[in-house]
């Protein structure tokens, strides 16, 4: 008996897990995703970030500058098959320059997995990141990082986490032993201690001894004054911790927290596992339609990402759609909310870091790259059935701005070319002089390293030189009553007043002081750090 479309989208939504990691640079965040690969079965030897000698590069950075400076600067989106469940695994930036993209992929996560050095705790980067994720109400998983490294107290770091992001936690394992001394985690869903064997560079999956809590063979593993203390720091956590909630998780309340360390797999696989029970399935989505539900039976979608040249041979640019209802069918016609043009849907590709391969289908949860011959832009919507449009992916607050300058005036073109695909795919935002003397475009960035990577992109994608002249400025609010309400101001001082992409007025100020004295003198003049 064949099965309804409601319930061939029911079976295919139980079977999805759709997250993204988030962290401060340097927690770890691209060797956990290496090794979710790893023991996923997506990969068969995990590389290190920093490569060295005859170790692997890692999956997930494929960029050039990537390898060279051993961080991720780009989000990709990695797929892959592990316990009957199909899981999309959206990786992000860490670095802070890069947290624009973070927020875009955010929008496209269903649940949050963040990321704690043992060593440092909660660091800027991930409290940012976190209140992203509590504005989109995700449930968040805890991975405490690095604890074969010497790090702090177990309780220390939980209760850091209650108190700083006000997140109940639920230890699923706990450490047994820290740094020269972690010898595994104490699983308390099994009620078994987990020991491992270090191995190099941890680059296979694992050996892994389990013996159940009670065993008296424990003690040829553990001396008897590690096994003690971990007894005692287990009971301490069974009567004063919160109790499991399944529900608390879904709601964003609670967090379930996981130790071990990815870089020599310790935990790796325990936290997979329970991650896919405890994790949501895709979920529903606000649009213009209300609430649509992912068994809702149109299909439709939204673009969060855009990237250039991720095949340099070919000179692609690759839209990442989320699949948010509906079942996705090669070949079909789908209509464009913005533009009201009919979309063939021709060429949709698994996406697996820059490796990608063909599908014919896809379903809420899924993540698929289409061609984009400059038909979409970040944030759209598109749709079969009735007209619908989902909520924008909004423009943060830019921090640094910098005219690009093209020395060579016989590489306009090509000049022209790069910077509308990098503007296209929001690798830096771009304004505009209101003088119309000025035609160079105004870079505007959340850090330096975004600039860098423009000027890099522009020489090895298009083959431009450029040069960057800095502009005093530190602050961006966008006028959200537009044009007309900028013109019965007048003219303002300490402020520049530049246009958008989308022609929307920008005032850029030198400090918060000069945003606060402007509000001050024009209260009915209303300003935006935000722009959807």
């Amino acid at each position: 008996m064949s099965l309804t479309i409601e319930q061939e989208l029911l079976k295919a939504v139980n079977k999805r897990r759709n997250f993204a990691i988030i962290s401060h640079p340097d927690a770890g965040k691209t060797t956990l995703t290496e090794k979710l690969l790893l023991y996923g079965g997506a990969i068969h030897q995990a590389g290190a970030v920093k490569a060295k000698g005859e170790q692997r590069r890692v999956t997930s950075d494929w960029m050039e500058l990537e390898k060279q400076r051993g961080i991720s600067i780009t989000s990709t989106v990695l797929q892959f098959e592990y316990n009957n469940y199909h899981i999309n695994l959206l990786d992000t930036p860490g670095h802070q320059d890069f947290s624009e993209d973070t927020y875009r992929t955010l929008a496209a996560a269903d649940n949050a997995v963040m990321l704690i050095d043992a060593a440092k705790g909660l660091e800027p980067q991930t409290r940012k990141l976190f209140e992203v994720c509590k504005l989109r109400g995700l449930p968040i998983f805890t991975f405490i990082n690095k604890m074969d490294r010497p790090g702090r107290d177990a309780f220390d770091l939980l209760d850091e986490i209650e108190q700083e992001l006000g997140l109940k936690t639920y230890p699923v394992n706990y450490p047994v032993g820290i740094g020269d001394y972690f010898k595994g985690v104490f699983d308390r869903r099994q009620e078994a201690y987990h020991l491992f064997e270090r191995i190099a560079h941890g680059s296979k999956e694992v050996p892994e001894i389990i013996i159940p809590k009670g065993d008296e063979s424990i003690s040829k593993y553990l001396d008897s004054q590690l096994y003690e203390q971990t007894l005692e720091e287990l009971e301490m956590v069974q009567e004063v911790g919160a109790e499991f909630d399944l529900q608390a998780i879904h709601e964003g309340k609670m967090t379930p927290v996981f130790f071990g360390s990815a870089m020599t797999n310790f935990g790796v696989s325990l936290f997979l596992e329970s991650f896919l029970d405890y994790a949501l399935p895709p979920t529903p989505r606000k649009s213009t339609l209300g609430t649509l539900a992912p068994t809702y039976p149109d299909f439709t979608g939204f673009v969060f990402k855009l990237q250039a040249n991720m095949d340099p041979k070919h000179r692609d640019r690759v839209a990442f759609v989320r699949v948010c209802t509906g079942k996705f069918e090669k070949d079909m016609a789908v209509n464009h909310a913005r533009t009201g043009k009919t979309v063939r849907l021709s060429h949709p590709q698994k996406l697996f870091a820059q490796g990608r391969e063909s599908i014919e289908e896809a379903y809420p949860g899924d993540v698929i790259g289409l061609n984009n011959p400059g038909v979409f832009a970040i944030g759209d919507t598109i749709y079969l059935g009735k007209k619908l449009e989902y909520e924008g992916i909004p423009s943060f607050s830019p921090e640094l701005f910098s005219y690009l300058k093209n020395p060579n005036p016989s590489q306009s073109k090509q000049f022209q070319k790069g910077i509308q695909q990098l503007q296209e795919e929001g690798a830096v935002q771009i304004m505009y002089s209101i003088d119309d003397f000025i035609r160079d475009p105004i870079l505007a960035a959340v850090g330096q390293l975004q600039f860098e990577v423009v000027q890099y992109r522009m020489l090895s994608e298009y083959n431009v030189e450029t040069r960057l002249e800095s502009i005093p400025f530190n602050v961006a609010r966008w006028v959200m009553d537009g044009w007309e309400a900028l013109d019965k101001v007048g003219r303002i001082f300490n402020t520049m007043t530049v246009k958008d992409a989308l022609d929307r007025p920008v005032l850029l100020f030198r400090n918060e002081w000069n945003v606060n004295q402007l509000q001050g003198d024009y209260p009915d003049l209303k300003l935006s750090a935000i722009a959807f």
